[in-house]
């Protein structure tokens, strides 16, 4: 990971600031030590959502259409470190901790807000400007999804319109090259045995999710 967002290393020692200002600067420090320890970071694919991550943690997705930065009060702030915070963050507390998705999402959001906060920049302007760029369920951008990207959360939330989507880019040979499709209809059989029913649809009827 390019060290480029981050500070250098400096000795610690009694900063003579007010204490709000030194728990921003301690929060931004805490996110650039995340972002350091982010492997891979990839902008090639389209991801549900903005973001993502791989099935063994090492590749943090963001979607290739996703501005890596946005003007912000006459400063351009950089986009990639909140999100690449958001991923590791969510993805430790699923692996390590055993959550749930939608409990884990929830920390890293309230992890990513404060980091947006200490950085100057209100959430709601922040949010705003992410919106704009999301893909959603049924969203025909969603054309070149990586074979490896972890399904967990969309399986947690029961998104199974959007894993057939997924499967189909693999299908047509989109995914990384030795993942088969085949290999992956076999998973999601025997981990999201629900999507059957969704595959022995036939095409032109589009299925509402299951909840």
């Amino acid at each position: 990971m390019p060290l480029h967002f981050c500070h250098p290393n400096t000795p610690h020692r009694k900063l003579g600031m007010p204490e709000w200002l030194v728990s921003n600067l301690m929060m931004d420090r805490a996110l650039d030590a995340v972002v350091r320890r982010a492997k891979i970071l990839d902008r090639k694919h389209d991801i549900p959502y903005l973001a993502g991550y791989s099935k063994d943690g090492k590749t943090i997705y963001i979607d290739r259409h996703m501005p890596s930065s946005f003007r912000y009060d006459r400063r351009d702030i950089n986009t990639d470190r909140y999100l690449i915070l958001h991923e590791e963050v969510e993805k430790t507390l699923i692996e390590q901790l055993n959550l749930h998705y939608l409990h884990a999402h929830q920390i890293a959001t309230r992890a990513e807000q404060a980091a947006v906060r200490a950085a100057g920049v209100r959430w709601r302007d922040y949010d705003r400007f992410m919106q704009k760029y999301v893909k959603r369920i049924g969203d025909e951008r969603l054309t070149k999804v990586p074979a490896d990207l972890d399904l967990k959360p969309y399986r947690d939330e029961h998104d199974y319109d959007l894993v057939r989507r997924m499967l189909a880019c693999i299908a047509r040979g989109q995914g990384p090259q030795g993942v088969k499709a085949k290999d992956v209809d076999r998973a999601v059989d025997r981990y999201m045995p629900r999507m059957r029913d969704f595959k022995a649809k036939p095409k032109g009827k589009r299925q509402a999710p299951v909840r």
